[in-house]
């Protein structure tokens, strides 16, 4: 039997659980002799219900994944584990982890302190004795491998893709606004978004900001910015529906983060037919190819240079719409779910 960490159905859905909850679903109709557990506290009921979740223990977070998890898996003669979304037990070796992004050791600053010693402690051990280590990059893989002296030929890439919901519509109107999704935290550089906003005088158009604070990250006192700026709307955490529509309608999709393992969003946004601006560092350029138009994200001035050459060019525009469309097609959740069953096999 496969088992599956399914705890990120208890967690908010951002980047990294949402490739847990697509991968799951593959893997749900990859293989035959599997389980998925998670403790009791679900979110997505529905979506457990879809897996066939088992829900066991009394504890939630690290420690029914630190305890309680390990020492159930020993009813089934402790299988093949597979963890999706960074952490996994520590005193389990028959495992397979993914680690999305390393972001927690080269910028400790945008992290709480209890986060950044937490997964200071923990994932240097579990990648150094899991059977194999998941990265979503080869940009993360390379930093995994010289960061925590992992050798290469343990460590594979298994892409993030883009769901089926975010969808390219062609009946729908464009509207006056510019589009920015993400978590807020100091990552994804909005403070200088908005100052690049800011800066552009653009009383033609809004700045709408979607994603939630997590408590892991450090105040970057974006609230504040937001709250003196009149055409900037904040939304907070939206359902998919509503986001794929705000994708749809934006006449420009930023993203101007500082350091990505991946970087879904992007692909999110070409996926559903929205030209994109993107940094220029990190994983960004692998992931989005000659599909995107990049700035630097530390340099203001260009971040907004870039915004105002992209709206005023309606031609660029077209060009970086049928680009995205074609850059989505190269990443497919099945085609990802079917080389992890290969890792999979392998291990065993």
């Amino acid at each position: 039997m496969i088992a599956i960490n399914s705890r990120f159905l208890t967690q908010r859905i951002t980047g990294t659980q949402r490739y847990a909850v697509e991968i799951s679903k593959q893997l749900s109709r990859l293989l035959k002799d599997k389980a998925f557990f998670a403790p009791k506290n679900i979110f997505y009921v529905e979506l457990a219900r879809e897996l066939k979740v088992e829900r066991i223990g009394r504890f939630s977070g690290y420690l029914w994944e630190q305890l309680e998890l390990p020492i159930y898996l020993r009813k089934y003669r402790n299988p093949l584990l597979i963890n999706l979304v960074n952490t996994a037990p520590l005193f389990y070796r028959k495992q397979i982890v993914t680690i999305h992004d390393l972001s927690f050791l080269k910028y400790p600053q945008w992290f709480s302190r209890r986060f950044y010693y937490f997964y200071n402690f923990l994932i240097p051990r579990v990648t150094r004795s899991a059977q194999k280590v998941i990265t979503v990059s080869n940009f993360s893989k390379n930093e995994i491998s010289n960061v925590l002296n992992i050798p290469k030929k343990n460590i594979e890439v298994v892409y993030n893709a883009v769901s089926e919901k975010f969808r390219y519509d062609p009946f729908s109107k464009k509207k006056n606004y510019i589009l920015a999704v993400s978590s807020l935290d100091p990552r994804k550089n909005f403070i200088n978004l908005i100052l690049a906003f800011k800066k552009l005088s653009l009383r033609e158009y809004k700045l709408i900001i979607v994603g939630t604070k997590n408590k892991i990250f450090s105040d970057s006192k974006i609230r504040r910015l937001i709250e003196q700026t009149p055409n900037i709307e904040f939304t907070g955490y939206v359902p998919d529906e509503k986001l794929v529509k705000l994708y749809q309608q934006a006449e420009l999709f930023i993203y101007p983060s500082l350091y990505e393992g991946f970087g879904l969003p992007p692909l999110e946004a070409m996926a559903c037919g929205t030209p994109v601006v993107v940094s220029n560092v990190a994983s960004l350029p692998e992931v989005c190819g000659d599909a995107a138009y990049y700035v630097n994200p530390y340099d203001v001035n260009d971040i907004a240079q870039g915004i105002e050459i992209v709206l005023r060019d309606e031609i660029l525009r077209k060009e970086l719409i049928q680009k995205g469309l074609k850059r989505v097609k190269f990443f497919s959740w099945e085609k990802s779910a079917k080389k992890l069953v290969e890792i999979i096999e392998e291990v065993l």
